[in-house]
């Protein structure tokens, strides 16, 4: 765990943990209790996930079978034996000890291969624990968002609540209309059917954040912050954000990796392609006979004899085998530096739109608020003009959550387009499409 932990502590500013014990158990919960005692931040939702996923733990018992593998694959070919015991007119007793040859031989390029194969299984274990990290991030941020458009709709849902008992009043006493009694009474229905929609998504949400963070009875009773944090001062910039992303990312270096144990495969089956059994056998036979007994000792050597295959089977599903692997990592280099691109243009936009929100459209719907209000006081503009300016404010806000929202899972995206840890999101524009076309 000494590489997982390295590289992941680097990156993730929290190391992973591999839970082998009763104690470390005990300490992780003790932990996971601490960071959820205060409001969940995002860092602390990624280290609840690091210590408390145990599909992740998983992923790093597979890395323990694997060193077992590799330390296994790493030893000499252990000697066979075998005894003959022959009766008739004569006794003959027979005692073999054989060893493949072959394997000896081929051990030290075989301790190479494992132990190339066992760094792979070490960064797909850097790659589920970074996977782990930002499914812990998105969810986190989701179930945010969802978490404060409630609280918004609830507030306006009250203030829709106070017109329209005050619309029913006047109603009451003639000093309003039915048409404007009912204008405010839809008012009201719609915003509770929003607040309804969004406790709904709330409760979605926040399950999905629990999966991630593997918890589970009295632990589900953690707080989350009012809000979505503020946007930074300024965006990232990322200059030579392909060169990065090729040098960086963790499924590259697997494929490379893969790529250096393949090739050593295939000089291995190249040097092997005419034998492939060559066992050396050590034999002692004693003949024995009413009053004589004959000793024999000697060797045996055995090898297959390749008659019909002089190994350009092999050979060929070998160098196959390794250009196909070839040609796989010159493509998911391509595929790297696009989706660095991409991710960062949907930061930089969603950065950009996040802000836009904030600066202008909010204010100015702020504006136009009070200035509808005090015409509406004025008697300067009915009733109509006033709740036409509440469902777009209303609407404005929510936009302005899901753009900030929006702005985090980019800023996820981007991380992982940079390191890796699983595919990108959905984009701010394709998410708008699916939320149309299931609304």
């Amino acid at each position: 765990m000494t590489l997982v932990a390295d590289q992941t502590g680097s990156v993730l500013g929290t190391p992973a943990v591999k839970i082998r014990n009763e104690a470390e158990a005990a300490a992780a919960q003790a932990r996971v209790k601490s960071l959820l005692s205060a409001p969940l931040s995002a860092k602390a939702a990624v280290e609840v996930a690091l210590l408390n996923n145990r599909t992740l733990q998983a992923a790093y018992n597979d890395l323990g079978v694997s060193e077992a593998e590799m330390i296994e694959a790493s030893l000499p070919p252990a000697p066979s034996f075998s005894f003959v015991h022959l009766t008739g007119a004569e006794l003959e007793i027979e005692r073999q000890v054989t060893q493949n040859i072959l394997a000896l031989l081929t051990l030290p390029r075989r301790r190479q291969i494992a132990e190339d194969r066992f760094k792979v299984a070490q960064l797909k274990a850097v790659e589920a624990t970074l996977q782990t990290a930002a499914e812990a991030r998105r969810a986190y941020y989701r179930a945010l968002a969802a978490a404060q458009t409630v609280r918004f709709l609830e507030q306006s849902r009250a203030s829709a609540d106070a017109s329209s008992e005050l619309a029913k009043k006047l109603g009451e006493t003639g000093a309003m209309p039915k048409l404007e009694q009912a204008r405010e009474h839809a008012f009201y229905a719609e915003v509770s059917g929003q607040l309804a929609v969004a406790r709904l998504r709330q409760r979605s949400e926040r399950e999905k954040l629990n999966r991630v963070l593997g918890l589970w009875g009295s632990t589900l009773a953690y707080r989350l912050p009012q809000k979505l944090p503020a946007l930074p001062a300024r965006p990232r910039t990322a200059p030579e954000i392909e060169t990065e992303a090729v040098a960086s990312r963790i499924d590259l270096q697997i494929a490379r990796m893969n790529l250096v144990a393949l090739a050593k495969d295939y000089g291995l089956t190249r040097a092997t392609r005419f034998v492939d059994v060559l066992e050396a056998s050590g034999v002692d036979r004693n003949e024995i006979k009413p009053g004589e007994r004959t000793p024999r000792s000697g060797y045996e050597l055995s090898f297959q004899i390749p008659i019909y295959d002089f190994g350009e089977v092999k050979v060929k599903r070998a160098e196959e085998t390794y250009l196909h692997a070839v040609n796989m990592l010159v493509a998911k280099a391509v595929n790297v530096r696009a989706d660095a691109r991409q991710a960062y243009q949907a930061y930089r936009g969603s950065y950009d739109i996040a802000r836009y929100y904030q600066k202008t459209i909010l204010p100015l719907r702020e504006t136009i608020s009070e200035q509808t209000l005090l015409n509406y006081n004025g008697m300067l503009s009915d009733l109509f003009g006033l709740l036409t300016d509440a469902r777009a404010r209303i609407s404005a806000n929510m936009q302005a959550i899901d753009a900030k929202r929006d702005f985090w899972l980019a800023d996820v995206d981007l991380h992982v387009a940079m390191i890796g840890g699983g595919g990108l999101g959905a984009s701010p524009v394709e998410a708008q499409q699916v939320s149309s076309q299931s609304d």
